[in-house]
């Protein structure tokens, strides 16, 4: 197990560091009443903002509903989960349910359409306390900022992150250099999350360290995989290499990923073919990895992937932009089809009153053609956004152009002035009279 998760702080009192925000924290979540502010979490990554939230729930005895960056964050899937859990008790018998909406500074684009207004309106009805989480406090949206009590969490001073380094060493059997822990805490700059990490990486596969098992490395080197994914393919040594990737920060798993997601700007096919076949054998020892849990095993898969990888680009260099794996942006499209999928057969099951099940399994083709044939019509009269009516059309243009269109028409339908009613006796133009 990654040793972050293994060791994440299970109570406040675990905690490294930000003493005085962990006390605001305890101190709002036992005078919260429906009148107080959400609190806003805010601090570089890695400063224990998230683990403070899972301590504090645990603390309280209070159920934890969570939302993150990896999850669909449009108007209705954050109503669905976020909304319904804030005017609703919990069914486990807690106190309380504790709402964290993770990443908000990552509220923005099309995929996130609506979901700063509908968190505003979340705000505002909840009968349940709210923690939202943010790397940056000014990329939170400003009308949901103005909304929230701001509470920053500082970098932690690499004097206090020790003793938690020395902790994990005994709690793991491994001997390990003052100096050494030392140089990981100066290094880590204040991420507790990196430290363990990089101890981590020096561990595997030892039962003692000292400061030579320590690849010192420029922060450049550590904090990004572009650099890394850019040294691979200009055929830097190998030692080079495995160094680092070790001062990345990154596991193995996301390092085969992003070698995964440049095979393409390899310089032929000979050559995407042999990259795969090494891809191939690095993935086969990662999955030894997690199905065993011997960990030892990542330094292979690493070696493989990266030397391998390294090999077959011989030093072709890099000239396109790296992007990240094509697989994770596959994977958060399937994501948000799924949960888009899952909120229109709701709502068309609540309007006609038909069962989900039945819905999907006999009425969606036939739905699917009313709304095509007639997509103006169907976006007012069911509804719809330009995601929902995505779905039907399969084409994401012509989606927004009607839903725009549709809007202007009903705005200019409310503002118009109303039609004078007829006078008795005189019959409407265009209607038969009924008089005789």
């Amino acid at each position: 197990m990654d040793w972050t998760e293994k060791y994440r702080p299970q109570h406040i009192r675990d905690l490294v560091g930000n003493l005085q925000a962990l006390q605001a924290m305890v101190g709002w979540a036992r005078a919260w009443s429906p009148q107080n502010r959400p609190l806003l979490l805010y601090g570089k990554p890695g400063t224990g903002k998230t683990s403070s939230v899972h301590a504090l729930a645990r603390d309280m005895e209070w159920d934890l509903i969570e939302l993150n960056a990896s999850d669909q964050r449009t108007k209705t899937a954050l109503e669905k989960v976020a909304g319904a859990s804030a005017l609703t008790t919990s069914l486990t018998g807690a106190a309380r349910k504790l709402i964290l909406l993770d990443e908000v500074d990552n509220l923005h684009g099309s995929a996130d359409r609506g979901g700063a207004k509908a968190l505003i309106d979340i705000i505002k009805r909840s009968r349940q306390p709210i923690i939202l989480v943010a790397n940056t406090l000014q990329d939170v949206p400003q009308e949901l900022r103005s909304r929230c009590e701001p509470l920053q969490f500082r970098a932690i001073q690499a004097r206090s992150l020790i003793p938690r380094l020395r902790y994990i060493c005994t709690a793991e059997h491994v001997r390990c250099e003052d100096s050494l822990l030392h140089e990981i805490a100066n290094q880590a700059g204040g991420d507790v999350r990196a430290a363990i990490t990089a101890l981590h990486a020096a561990a595997v596969g030892r039962d003692a360290l000292s400061i030579r098992d320590l690849h010192t490395s420029s922060k450049d080197e550590r904090s990004t995989i572009f650099d890394l994914v850019s040294a691979v393919f200009r055929g830097r040594p190998h030692e080079e290499l495995m160094r680092q990737a070790q001062g990345s920060g990154e596991t193995p798993e996301k390092i085969v990923q992003w070698l995964e997601g440049s095979v393409s700007l390899l310089p032929d096919p000979r050559s995407v073919a042999r990259a795969y076949r090494f891809l191939r054998r690095a993935d086969l020892y990662l999955g030894r990895t997690f199905r065993r849990q011997y960990y030892t095993l990542w330094r292979y898969a690493q070696a493989i992937a990266l030397i391998g990888f390294s090999d077959t680009a011989r030093g072709s260099g890099i000239h396109a932009r790296i992007s990240p794996p094509a697989r994770w942006q596959r994977m958060g499209s399937a994501r948000r089809q799924r949960s888009i999928r899952i909120a229109l057969l709701r709502k068309l099951s609540t309007m006609h009153h038909i069962p989900e099940r039945v819905l999907r399994e006999e009425y969606m083709t036939l739905f699917s053609l009313l709304v095509e044939h007639a997509p103006e019509r169907y976006t007012e009269d069911l509804h719809l956004d330009a995601d929902e009516l995505n779905f039907f059309l399969h084409d994401r243009e012509r989606s927004e152009s009607v839903v725009k269109r549709v809007q202007e028409e009903v705005t200019k339908r409310e503002k118009a002035p109303p039609s004078p009613a007829p006078q008795k006796g005189i019959p409407e133009r265009g209607t038969q009279s009924t008089l005789f």
